[in-house]
């Protein structure tokens, strides 16, 4: 077919393949009969004018409208714009993460409070009703083998029951995890405990869902270590370590109401977002989405 239309006049072929050709060793180029093609039609000078307008158009940015050496491809982003708009992808995810949490009534948030240290012992335990950021338990945790932490476990199966479960973390600090209520102390976290108890593995409808604040949170602020990073974390620097939005205390009532709050201004979209976010510190500001980026439309949104 590519030689027919290298001819002059250039040809198409005009009835099926009469062969083809395997170079290779598994590639194949079908072959049509020479006196079957029939003229192809030629462009137009409009026509010319815009196929030639799209191939240039292939070495400039749609967002910030730079252009490369070399075609940047589908959606037409260069470097810098791909990794601000890959960043604001997840964002704009992560607030529809929260809205679904924010309407689902059966969404329950479990909050452990325990001291500073990794691997602290639990204090206090609380439970949240995201949805109408009522506090549906609070209490000490007691410690591990006693009746106290028996009964505390009683009760979060009996609240938790068939509910939508967010936990606060999925990256450290251990003392903040629920898992520890069933870990013996001094020892690490095992997941084979987590099966005794339905709601120490959060809920998830996918592999991308967040069922962590912490990782709702992250997505929203968009905070980076690097301006050629596509990763969301927590800010951090060496002389005040990591910070979230919350306060970690060992009072779990207080810290697990002011999360719930979180959610509700993500979903409201009221919080703030990282100062250096890369799609505020480009100036080119929020970026156009290509379809196949776009979050999907949920009936709970």
């Amino acid at each position: 077919m590519t030689q027919l239309g290298q001819m002059d006049p250039p040809l198409k072929p005009g009835g099926a393949p009469q062969g083809q050709a395997l170079y290779h060793g598994n590639c194949y180029a079908p072959l049509y009969a020479l006196d079957e093609a029939v003229p192809k039609r030629r462009a137009t000078a409009a026509q010319k004018a815009a196929l030639d307008r799209a191939r240039e158009l292939q070495y400039v940015c749609r967002r910030c409208g730079a252009r490369r050496d070399y075609p940047l491809g589908r959606g037409r982003w260069c470097e810098p714009c791909s990794y601000a708009a890959t960043l604001y992808a997840a964002h704009a995810k992560a607030r529809r993460w929260a809205r679904e949490l924010v309407a689902a009534p059966a969404a329950r948030l479990v909050v452990l409070g325990a001291g500073p240290e990794e691997r602290a012992q639990p204090e206090t335990v609380a439970v949240v009703d995201v949805h109408r950021q009522e506090l549906l338990h609070s209490g000490r945790t007691g410690a591990y083998g006693t009746a106290e932490r028996s009964a505390v476990l009683d009760r979060l199966d009996e609240l938790l029951e068939g509910c939508r479960v967010v936990h606060e973390t999925d990256r450290g600090p251990v003392s903040r995890y629920p898992d520890m209520l069933v870990t013996p102390p001094g020892q690490p976290l095992h997941g084979d405990r987590a099966g005794l108890h339905a709601w120490l593995s959060p809920y998830r409808e996918s592999v991308e869902k967040a069922a962590y604040v912490s990782r709702i949170w992250r997505h929203w602020y968009a905070w980076t270590s690097t301006e050629w990073s596509t990763i969301a974390s927590e800010p951090w620097d060496q002389e005040h370590g990591v910070r979230v939005a919350w306060d970690r205390t060992t009072d779990a009532a207080a810290d697990g109401l002011s999360m719930a709050a979180l959610l509700h201004r993500i979903a409201d979209g009221t919080e703030p977002v990282a100062e250096d976010a890369l799609w505020l510190a480009d100036g080119h500001g929020e970026p156009e989405l290509p379809r196949r980026r776009r979050p999907r439309a949920t009936g709970r949104a």
